[in-house]
């Protein structure tokens, strides 16, 4: 089995890819498969959040790129900066992470958060996307606990 323990900027040769979901790519710890097939460990540093496009290296210099992997998401999508900012408010204020683009806010679908955003008359649609979440503000590597729940 490869391990892989750090990340790299760059790379003349990308050997293989690894598609993880966010539940996988928060983990310090992973067992799995590459995209070949091959059994690999990634061990990185605790904080550290693996982002689609990331590269990753085990101690031969074998590298592997993470590929986000699709995942079943909410999304809002409205020209109206305020209805997305008062979606985001209500959302935070549930411990929801979210990836916030100019005119879209994406999150892990949740059928009760769905009826939530859509009681502020915002449209949701279900997708299969992958998913990115902002990065925490007091942590520059990404938070690492996913969770939402009521106050």
């Amino acid at each position: 089995m490869r391990e892989f323990v750090e990340k790299i900027n760059s790379s003349q040769n990308i050997d293989g890819s690894v598609t993880l979901d966010l539940q996988q790519r928060v983990k310090s710890r992973l067992k799995t498969c590459s995209d070949s097939g091959e059994k690999i460990g990634i061990f990185m540093e605790r904080g550290n959040v693996l982002e689609h496009g990331d590269l990753i290296i085990d101690k031969d210099g074998y590298v592997l790129k993470v590929v986000a992997a699709l995942e079943t998401i909410s999304s809002i999508y409205s020209d109206d900066p305020l209805l997305l900012a008062r979606a985001c408010y209500h959302l935070g204020n549930r411990h929801v992470e979210l990836q916030i683009k100019e005119t879209s806010v994406h999150y892990i679908h949740d059928h009760v958060l769905d009826k939530m955003i859509q009681s502020f008359g915002l449209d949701v649609i279900i997708e299969s996307l992958p998913f990115q979440p902002e990065k925490g503000a007091y942590n520059s590597h990404g938070t690492t606990k996913l969770h939402s729940h009521e106050h």
